[in-house]
């Protein structure tokens, strides 16, 4: 079959290369000269099977109001007058209970789990490296407050059968030696061992070569109208270079999916979420991070990769906006340098990017009301993590097999 996978971030790459797999003769198209360039281009480096939560959690409101009040907020928001934004933070709150966070946490610890068997055969297949590492998330607690309130993950992490670890301060420093010097600030912490770090541009562009080695064909430089739809069915796409015609469509756009969608009468739940990072060479490797540490306070996630320390994190509400505040820096540095202190942060490269957030927090993946129309979009902040898992699920489905894990309840039919 002929398909046509609309964007080459890590998301479409790994659903190109799925589809080749399974036999299907696949394009990709991207407005970038070449693969992972935007959002997947120098993301917090995390793939996180474990430290995978719903923003829409108990509390979150309440938080949210202090956090706006802090020099250095993980939340900055900056409303305007735009309806696909209220409703977005509409639906958020909505989901801000109990019963809602453990449903949709739940969705999304099936998905990654599935994605860290997926990532390892993908591993297995074709010998990617890419500054990878195998030794799990530190979510480190500074109060007692954040550590009594991890309660409800670990109840969580308990019920999916997810491995962890609840760990003392000496506990922390044992995992991270690094932050010996940072003990009177560290009450405990959480670890999920299973969790692994690495550069996502790097994992990307190595299997978008191996995508190529099978047969697909890569199509950059192209930028994408609309969608030709005709008799409720997908038919092509209409590029700036003219027609492409295929039997399926999968739309893999991150958080321009929407703008694209709704010019074929779909509204897409998904906003994008900006978030920063800063690249750091590392100069002292003793007073450097061996793995992930995410920091609770800030919201912000520290990883080794290879020589240098990426530190990523915030969210804010903005549109699609592009800009890179000082303030946001600031509070980067802030994190990094009061835990790990191995490199110079005037030496950093500063980035951001737009994360594709659905209001409940899982992922849209599966068919639309457009027959041979796929969407795999909108997985926020752990859209590596869930990457080839995802793949793997549209493979199933444009192939006519029953993925291997349940999917309705990830399909855009949930929000109906």
């Amino acid at each position: 079959m002929k398909v046509t996978v609309l964007g080459a971030g890590v998301i479409g790459v790994t659903t190109a290369y799925q589809l080749a797999r399974s036999g299907h003769e696949v394009t990709v198209v991207d407005r970038q000269p070449g693969p992972a360039l935007e959002t997947s281009y120098a993301n917090a480096g995390e793939i996180s099977f474990g430290y995978c939560s719903p923003w829409a959690a108990p509390g979150i409101p309440l938080k949210a109001l202090k956090w706006m009040l802090m020099e250095h907020s993980p939340l900055i928001l900056r409303p305007k007058l735009d309806r696909a934004m209220l409703s977005w933070l509409l639906r958020l709150l909505s989901n801000c209970t109990s019963g809602r966070y453990a449903r949709n946490k739940s969705r999304m610890l099936r998905l990654a789990e599935y994605s860290r068997l997926a990532l390892a055969a993908v591993r297995a297949e074709t010998g990617l490296t890419f500054d990878d590492r195998m030794q799990g998330t530190l979510q480190l607690f500074r109060t007692q407050r954040q550590f009594d309130a991890s309660a409800k993950d670990i109840e969580r992490l308990s019920a999916d059968g997810i491995p962890y670890e609840v760990l003392d301060c000496d506990g922390c420093i044992r995992i991270e030696p690094a932050l010996h010097h940072a003990r009177d600030r560290i009450v405990g912490g959480l670890r999920t061992p299973n969790d692994e770090t690495g550069d996502c541009f790097k994992f990307t562009n190595g299997l978008e070569k191996a995508a190529a080695r099978l047969g697909v064909t890569f199509r950059y430089g192209e930028t994408i109208k609309d969608l030709e739809v005709g008799n409720g069915q997908a038919r092509g796409v209409l590029t700036n270079r003219g027609v492409i015609r295929s039997q399926a469509i999968v739309v893999a756009l991150g958080s321009h999916s929407p703008l694209l969608l709704k010019k074929a009468g779909i509204s897409l739940p998904v906003y994008p979420i900006k978030g920063y990072s800063l690249t750091i060479p590392i100069s002292d490797a003793s007073r450097a991070p061996q793995s992930t540490v995410m920091d609770e306070t800030y919201k912000i996630a520290i990883t080794r990769l290879g020589e240098r320390i990426r530190v990523g994190g915030m969210a804010e509400v903005s549109g699609y906006t592009s800009d890179l505040g000082l303030a946001r820096r600031r509070t980067l540095e802030r994190s990094v340098m009061d835990l790990f202190p191995g490199g110079d942060p005037k030496t950093a490269t500063f980035w951001s990017g737009l994360r594709p957030m659905t209001p409940d927090g899982p992922p849209i993946i599966g068919r639309t009301g457009i027959r041979n129309l796929f969407l795999n979009t909108g997985h926020g902040t752990l859209g590596w993590t869930m990457s080839c898992g995802s793949a793997r699920v549209i493979a199933d489905l444009i192939s006519d097999r029953i993925p291997e894990i349940e999917t309705a309840d990830l399909e855009l039919s949930r929000y109906d």
